[in-house]
């Protein structure tokens, strides 16, 4: 989308506001021993309770009102009462919503507990290349450096990035144009970064694979060889001057 209105900045910032809120209680929420269903519960309540509605199980009708991944797992993982956490998971919490009529989205990795899988390391890549992908993104910028400058983030720091799910454009809908934003330099995408545009930028930044698999839920993306993976996302508006980052309430 492309901000053209004040109606539609303010709508903007409504629905990302939620989303950011309900992310930052949601990681504040999650303990040892608890199941990714009552994570997910607790965040369908607090949507409810702030006017959102879920993104994913409206437009998709995915089993769940947020997606919580775990480990392997990259994205789109569906809460469930048999997945308990343990002390050192690595957690995503995903959370993207409707507020009258207007999408926001924003996601984070974190390590539970202990990290006694030694993740912290790639959580913190994933937040960092994150920061300086968005300080980067211009009005021209052509998106593909964008996903270079991620590769060559990860790479540096000894980290592969997952090439076949990617950030995208959103506003009146979860998923507009640019429809991949990729974490890696895609040659056939020219498209560039327009202003005023509003987009959800992710990193995907995993410890070994470059690929994801859909698993026997059909729904939950995760690695073949049990490589982790680590995701944060902001919802932003591409601006002449300094980005403008929505989803800034959710802490990342």
């Amino acid at each position: 989308m492309i901000i053209k209105t004040d109606a539609e900045l303010e709508g903007m910032k409504a629905a990302s506001h939620v989303v950011a809120r309900v992310l930052k209680k949601m990681k504040d929420y999650v303990e040892i021993g608890m199941t990714t269903k009552e994570i997910d519960d607790y965040g369908g309540k607090l949507l409810a309770e702030m006017g959102g509605k879920s993104a994913p199980f409206v437009e998709y009708k995915f089993p769940g009102f947020t997606c919580i991944s775990v480990n392997n797992e990259a994205c789109h993982g569906v809460p469930s009462t048999k997945k308990v956490l343990k002390n050192g998971d690595l957690i995503n919490i995903d959370v993207s919503a409707n507020v009258d009529g207007y999408y926001g989205d924003n996601g984070c990795s974190f390590v539970l507990g202990e990290d006694v899988q030694n993740l912290q390391p790639l959580v913190d890549a994933s937040h960092e290349i994150l920061t300086k992908a968005i300080a980067n993104i211009k009005p021209k910028v052509k998106i593909n450096e964008i996903g270079h400058l991620i590769h060559s983030e990860a790479k540096k720091r000894g980290f592969n990035v997952i090439r076949n799910i990617c950030g995208h454009g959103i506003g009146r809908k979860l998923h507009e144009e640019p429809s991949e934003i990729a974490c890696w330099k895609d040659r056939m995408n020219r498209q560039r970064f327009r202003v005023n545009s509003v987009i959800a930028v992710e990193t995907f930044i995993s410890t070994k694979a470059k690929f994801v698999y859909e698993a026997s839920d059909g729904w939950t993306l995760k690695t073949k060889d049990g490589s982790f993976v680590a995701q944060h996302e902001h919802t932003m508006i591409v601006r002449d001057g300094i980005p403008e980052i929505l989803t800034w309430e959710n802490g990342i």
